[in-house]
Order: C-alpha cells, then sequence, then structure tokens
C-alpha cells in the first residue's frame, strides 16, 4: 500500500470522525437525537402517538387549572356572604324585641349596608369574568348593588312589612317571600340574563371537560342553588332568602312593634329565612369543595400520566447527555490523534517510508 493511498483512507476515517463530532455537538448541544422528525421513522408513529397524548391531557389539566382558581374565588366569596347571614340571622334577628324598638333603627341601617354588600360580593369577579353570572361572563348579576336598599324587590317587602298588624304575619311573610321570587324587571335585583328563563334561567352550571367525555359542574348562578337544597323557610334560593331577610330588617321600625304578637311572628320568619340561607350556604361550600378535591385529583392524575409519558417521548427523540458527552469527549480526542497521524504521514519521504 503507497503512502497516498494510506493518506486518502485516513483522510476518509478523519471525514468520518469529524461528521461524528458535528452530530455528537449538535446533541449534545440540543438534547435531541436529531432536528429531523424523519430520522425518527422506525419510532416515528410512536413519538407521535404519545405527543397527542401529552397535548390533550394538557388541555384538561389546563382547564381543570383555570376552573379550580375560579373555585378559589367562589369559596373565598361564599364564606364571606355565609359569614354576612350568619350575623344577621345568630346576633342581629335573634334580638329583636317588640318592647325593646330603641335598636331597630341601628338594625336597619346595618341591614342596608349588608344588602349593598350582599350585592357587590355577588358581582365577584375572576380573570375578569363574573363568577356568579353564568355564561354572562361580560355582566354583573347585579347590575347595582348599591342601589339595592332601594329596588323594586326592597320596596315591595318594605311595602308589606309597613302593613302588618292586625293577625296578618303570615300573609306579610308571604308577601316579601313572593317579592323575593318575582323576577320582573324593575322588581328583581338580579340581571335580566339571569332572570329569563330561557337564558340564565334555565342553563346548566358552568362545567369544566375533565377527560374524554367527561365534566364537572361548578358553576353557581347567583340567583339559584347549585348543588345545595335550601329547606325550613325559604325561596328555594340561599341568594334571595339572605336578600329578603336583610330588606325586611331594613324595613322594620317601631310601628309594626305596636302590634307585639305580629311583630315576632314576622321577627321569627325573619330569622328562620335567614337561617335557611347560612345551612344552604354551608352545604354550597361543602359540596363546592368536595368538587374541588376530583378536579385535584383528577388534575394530578393528568399530570403523572403526562409525565410518564413525556418520559417514553425523551428515550425516542432526546439523548442521554451524560453518555453522549462521553462519547464525543472519546470522538474528538479519536479525531486529533488522526490529524496527528496524517500530518506525520505526510512528511515522511518515499526513502524513509521504504526502509
Amino acid at each position: 500500500m503507497t503512502s497516498v493511498s494510506l493518506l486518502g483512507r485516513m483522510g476518509a476515517d478523519t471525514a468520518a470522525l469529524r461528521a461524528q463530532v458535528e452530530a455528537l455537538t449538535r446533541q449534545v448541544s440540543t438534547g435531541r437525537k436529531t432536528d429531523r422528525i424523519g430520522d425518527l421513522a422506525p419510532q416515528l408513529p410512536r413519538a407521535l402517538t404519545l405527543s397527542v397524548e401529552i397535548n390533550r391531557r394538557d388541555t384538561y389539566g389546563t382547564a381543570i387549572d383555570a376552573a379550580l382558581t375560579r373555585t378559589s374565588t367562589m369559596q373565598t366569596t361564599l364564606k364571606q356572604i355565609a359569614s354576612i347571614a350568619q350575623t344577621f340571622a345568630d346576633k342581629v334577628a335573634i334580638k329583636l324585641d317588640p318592647n325593646d324598638t330603641g335598636t331597630l333603627s341601628s338594625v336597619a341601617t346595618q341591614a342596608r349596608a349588608a344588602l349593598v354588600q350582599v350585592g357587590q360580593l355577588l358581582n365577584t369577579r375572576s380573570g375578569g369574568e363574573y363568577i356568579f353570572g353564568g355564561s354572562d361572563f361580560a355582566n354583573p348579576p347585579i347590575p347595582d348593588p348599591e342601589g339595592l336598599p332601594g329596588s323594586g324587590m326592597a320596596t315591595q317587602i318594605a311595602t308589606a312589612v309597613a302593613s302588618l298588624g292586625g293577625g296578618n304575619a303570615a300573609s306579610v311573610a308571604a308577601q316579601t317571600r313572593a317579592a323575593a321570587l318575582n323576577d320582573t324587571a324593575g322588581v328583581t335585583p338580579f340581571s335580566a340574563f339571569l332572570s329569563n328563563p330561557a337564558s340564565g334561567g334555565s342553563e346548566a352550571r358552568r362545567s369544566v371537560p375533565t377527560g374524554d367525555g367527561q365534566v364537572e359542574a361548578y358553576g353557581i348562578l347567583a340567583n339559584r342553588n347549585a348543588a345545595a337544597v335550601s329547606a325550613g323557610e325559604t325561596t328555594g334560593s340561599w341568594a334571595r332568602d339572605l336578600l329578603r331577610g336583610l330588606a325586611s330588617l331594613a324595613a322594620l321600625t317601631p310601628a309594626q312593634a305596636a302590634s307585639a304578637t305580629d311583630f315576632r311572628a314576622l321577627a321569627g320568619t325573619i330569622r328562620q329565612g335567614l337561617k335557611s340561607a347560612e345551612n344552604a350556604l354551608a352545604d354550597e361550600q361543602g359540596a363546592l369543595g368536595l368538587t374541588e378535591e376530583r378536579l385535584g385529583a383528577t388534575q394530578d392524575r393528568h399530570t403523572i400520566i403526562t409525565d410518564t409519558l413525556k418520559a417514553q417521548v425523551a428515550d425516542i427523540e432526546e439523548v442521554d447527555l451524560a453518555a453522549t458527552l462521553t462519547r464525543l469527549q472519546a470522538t474528538q480526542t479519536t479525531l486529533e490523534a488522526s490529524y496527528t497521524a496524517i500530518g506525520r504521514l505526510g512528511t515522511l519521504s518515499l526513502a524513509s517510508y521504504l526502509r
């Protein structure tokens, strides 16, 4: 074999080593076996299937995360509303006494302020959306919370309360209940969307897809219960019961105390209605908490499976960086040795080569 043919062979080997170094350097830099998807031909179908499954589970996980953000805000708001119901049921309404009318003015003032506060809380937003407004995300479920003490509902309740006397406590209670249930425009404090039986009045609760063909309902509308079932003295809605009770308290004056029996009867109705709201709110919070637990568990399952799938994709598409770096260093050493050998071979004369 001549030196020329030997040089040619060594040159070809060196070129191959140089190509290996370039490929290994690229793999170390990107962490991927190749930038050309076609190079994964034998395992390409499996890699594509795994990637589709990862994206699908990521989509469910993202949707669940957004829902949990809203439910967290809901829980905080429900807790605040429940605190108002508890305060007026257990500390304010329970003290109503026809023989002590001196506190009625203070009670009415507190009730009017609480009406506004409840309205504002029902208008709570999360991510720019009204969370108690159903699918009408952009508009408040209570259009005028500051005007609640003078709303049509509150005015009708005040008119009924003002007529108390002569043994008509049951009739007055029925009138206040009817006012709280009235969805007529100008009377109801709730939005036109929620009050319309053809729209928000009949739509299903907001839900989140948690898997193929699986959804979890979590939404709560301002004017009707979600999971809770109101009992006792109730309109069937904890929000309406609370607004009814507060509006009734706001309407009380010493004049109603003139008929002690009727006053006590109406006070009992108010107290029972507020207690019903308090109990239903507790049930609503509990049911929402269970929903959050289910959503969290489902999200965790998606995360665990996604991590497993990503590891499988990595086995197909990615390199073992430690092993690849070791191979790169060894190949570079071999390439440098090849360069050195070629350099030395190139300096040999024919005479020295034949010796």
